[in-house]
């Protein structure tokens, strides 16, 4: 069997869907370009792409079905990999990690699954607006190879209900 023969095969037997994957807003707010988060790691792209929210309220939730990778020990960030294979980072703020903890409380453990909406972190939104460089909070795709289409989203959000992004794998 050829190689796009195994690619076609492992595609369908992952049952990605042709139409794209819905990622939601992991937390309230306004929609902002990744281009202007003021830290180049995310506004460059370095990561991987994306969107920003300039966050309301005081959770952040999944933003899809899938398991937690890794869970920053500030509580600050955290990735996610779907069952599809897609790999999200969340990253509440810039310069956050400097709080060492400071501001969040977290509600998950490290490879625990979880469910689209599902309370990730706690978060002290006027606590961090005072002590952090910016509150954007990038969503970032770390696998982008894999990704064929990106449909970014506009306007406000609600965390675990809103679409931000639409993936075609």
């Amino acid at each position: 069997m050829g190689f796009l023969s195994r690619l076609r095969r492992l595609v369908a037997d992952r049952d990605v869907p042709s139409e794209g994957v819905d990622i939601l807003a992991p937390v309230s707010g306004q929609l902002v370009a990744i281009e202007k988060v003021p830290d180049v790691v995310f506004s460059e792209k370095i990561v991987g792409d994306g969107i920003a929210i300039e966050p309301e309220g005081d959770q952040i939730v999944a933003p899809l079905d899938g398991t937690i990778g890794r869970l920053f020990d500030a509580n600050h960030a955290f990735s996610l990999e779907s069952p599809l294979g897609l790999e999200l980072f969340v990253h509440f703020g810039i310069d956050t990690v400097e709080l060492g903890g400071a501001g969040f409380k977290r509600l998950v453990d490290e490879g625990q699954q979880v469910k689209a909406g599902q309370p990730i972190l706690e978060f002290d939104l006027a606590y961090l607006k005072e002590h952090a460089k910016s509150t954007l909070t990038p969503v970032v795709i770390a696998n982008m190879e894999d990704v064929r289409a990106l449909d970014k989203k506009e306007g406000s959000v609600v965390a675990g209900t809103t679409p931000i992004l639409r993936v075609e794998l």
